[in-house]
């Protein structure tokens, strides 16, 4: 078994279920007592959101390559980032260690290719829906068609999200905004939305939206278990 090195804390709300759910797989693929090797990094995120809303994004990219480095040094084999949005900074991740970046998006893109889907609605942080790092590997890699809320819904989700999910609210009203913005992206054409960013779990899942729900969190979990297995 390979030994996993996850970077959380983006928030630490969302990095709680990775653990879970590595050790979940780990334990039904091989039974018994058997759980995950792995090294945990936890970023203090108040720093992290500081800088991606003053868009400092290589002061950001230096803190997890930092996160990166301790985790090689105490033996991890690969990187799991356990956020959706600091992927834009996956580069600077790459470019700091000798192990590889298990990338969020293609694990995510292969499990949407793989059920036939051509065109997926994205909800997430707005860096995530309006920046090209994640829509464009999506589009380049599995010839996705993305789509992403309209103006004013994508503040909706991403304040939710920061206002919110990751302080570990979770309120029925913002439920219901997210039902509507869903059910948006259907009518535009989309035949499954990804629940694109770590938090996102928390409020809502398949039961909130008429197509398939693909969530980021527990793709990524699950295919980095099975990787460490491989």
């Amino acid at each position: 078994m390979k030994t996993i090195g996850l970077i959380g804390g983006m928030s630490w709300e969302s990095t709680v279920p990775y653990y879970r759910q590595i050790n979940e797989t780990i334990k039904a693929r091989l039974g018994g007592l058997h759980s995950a090797q792995l090294v945990l990094y936890s970023v203090d995120f108040h720093a992290i959101e500081r800088l991606q809303h003053a868009g400092e994004w290589d002061a950001a990219g230096a803190i997890l390559a930092d996160a990166a480095r301790a985790i090689e040094r105490a033996g991890a084999q690969f990187v799991v980032l356990c956020t959706n949005t600091m992927h834009k900074v996956a580069s600077a991740i790459e470019a700091a260690v000798k192990i590889p970046l298990f990338h969020i998006a293609d694990a995510t893109g292969a499990e949407v290719w793989a059920t036939g889907v051509e065109s997926v609605g994205l909800i997430a942080t707005r860096f995530t829906m309006e920046q090209a790092f994640y829509r464009e590997r999506l589009e380049q890699k599995f010839g996705l068609r993305v789509l992403t809320p309209e103006a004013a819904d994508r503040e909706i989700v991403h304040r939710v999200i920061y206002d919110e999910l990751c302080l570990g609210k979770i309120r029925d009203e913002s439920r219901s905004e997210y039902r509507r913005i869903m059910a948006a992206l259907v009518e535009r054409g989309a035949q499954a939305v990804i629940l694109g960013c770590t938090e996102i779990m928390l409020l809502v899942g398949p039961g909130d939206c008429s197509v398939p729900t693909f969530d980021t969190t527990a793709i990524h979990a699950r295919k980095a278990a099975e990787f460490a297995l491989a």
